[in-house]
């Protein structure tokens, strides 16, 4: 038998709107109302915010090693703008604008990175899942949740997002093709930030984009430039209605550059070049946002004044009342932490709960000893 050439009728395409100078393509910009886009700004700005004092906050020792997400706010905004309240939206660790816009309150992303569980722990109402540090595993979750809602015969849409890294993990492939063979409404969006911590992209994979992937599994894939807020909206808006009429997941990546290190306890200055971050800097997409709403009249230096001012007044009442929180119950007793895992606890952790116990009940009664003794003595 000859050979016989196979008939793929599938490309992958490249979308950008709005380009690092704030111009604007006028056939793709999408239609958003002034209030939409000053929202949209409004949430990308906040993440941005918190974002450089939580670097501030690491460095004080105030809170925990954390990957910042600073350049990565087009990607999760302009994503999460097109879901309802009842789509689920399932995260990596880069996701803080989108946490914000769904209503997350920054006291319990703060409590997240100071080291407590509880922050880890869904506001009620909101159809989110916490952060997922280990790789490509919320990729799985979501394709659960696509699958089950088509059982459940709802129009719930999934967005779950991954990165370039995340992209080479065997759970990566499953997730993606468990959605595709039971059409699952989920929309898988890569980060392509091009560095899986300090490997560069062209070690990972040999392939143009990862965008073409989605060819092999069947279903719609596009490379969207990750740094317009705008061109992110709309590959994300097409493919949410697809998902909630009945047409399956799509594969969006989202191509940008990681603009800090990969988390605060990681130095690029070792793996990039300083030319090459120099040169991204000029595309990040605050910048380009803030050029196209100047020029559009949305948005004022008044306005923006305003905006930065109530974003302060809000970041020093989360830290306050974040601090503050953990000095109370029961977040300040370290024995709730056995609490959560185990609806019956198992005998080994029952005996390290009681040690623990222990060392702490015997602290205290050395601190009553002490205080005791000195008020007898006099101080010392």
């Amino acid at each position: 038998m000859p050979r016989k050439a196979l008939d793929f009728h599938s490309q992958v395409e490249y979308l950008s709107i709005l380009d690092e100078n704030g111009v604007v393509d006028t056939k793709l910009e999408p239609e958003l109302a002034a209030e939409e886009l000053k929202s949209m700004y409004r949430w990308m700005l906040m993440a941005r915010r918190v974002d450089e004092r939580l670097l501030k906050l690491q460095r004080q020792g105030r809170i925990g090693t954390f990957p910042q997400t600073t350049g990565h706010e087009a990607i999760s905004l302009g994503s999460a703008f097109n879901l309802k309240a009842s789509d689920w939206h399932v995260p990596a660790y880069r996701e803080l604008a989108g946490f914000l816009f769904r209503g997350w309150p920054l006291e319990t992303l703060l409590l997240y990175w100071m080291g407590l569980e509880e922050g880890a722990s869904p506001p009620e109402g909101i159809n989110d899942l916490p952060i997922a540090v280990p790789i490509a595993s919320q990729m799985l979750h979501a394709a659960g949740l696509g699958m089950a809602n088509n059982l459940r015969g709802d129009q719930n849409v999934v967005v779950t997002y991954f990165g370039d890294g995340a992209s080479s993990e065997g759970d990566s492939h499953e997730a993606l093709n468990f959605a595709s063979v039971f059409q699952a409404p989920v929309v898988f969006i890569c980060l392509n930030n091009q560095f899986a911590i300090s490997v560069p992209l062209g070690r990972q994979m040999h392939c143009e984009t990862i965008a073409q992937k989605a060819i092999a599994y069947g279903m719609p894939g596009i490379k969207v430039d990750g740094n317009d807020v705008l061109a992110v909206y709309e590959a994300t808006r097409e493919a949410v209605e697809r998902a909630r009429n009945g047409g399956g997941p799509t594969l969006i990546e989202a191509f940008t550059y990681r603009f800090t290190p990969h988390t605060t306890s990681d130095d690029p200055s070792r793996y990039r070049d300083a030319n090459t971050a120099k040169e991204w800097a000029t595309k990040e997409p605050l910048i380009r946002f803030t050029k196209y709403l100047e020029k559009k009249g949305v948005l004022t230096a008044d306005i923006k004044q305003e905006m930065e001012e109530e974003i302060e007044t809000r970041i020093q009442e989360a830290i306050k009342n974040a601090e503050e929180m953990v000095k109370q119950p029961p977040l300040s007793d370290p024995l709730v932490m056995f609490d959560y895992l185990f609806a019956d606890i198992p005998p080994h952790l029952q005996e390290q709960r009681d040690e623990l116990a222990m060392h702490l009940h015997g602290k205290e009664v050395d601190s009553q000893k002490k205080d005791e003794a000195s008020a007898v003595g006099g101080g010392v």
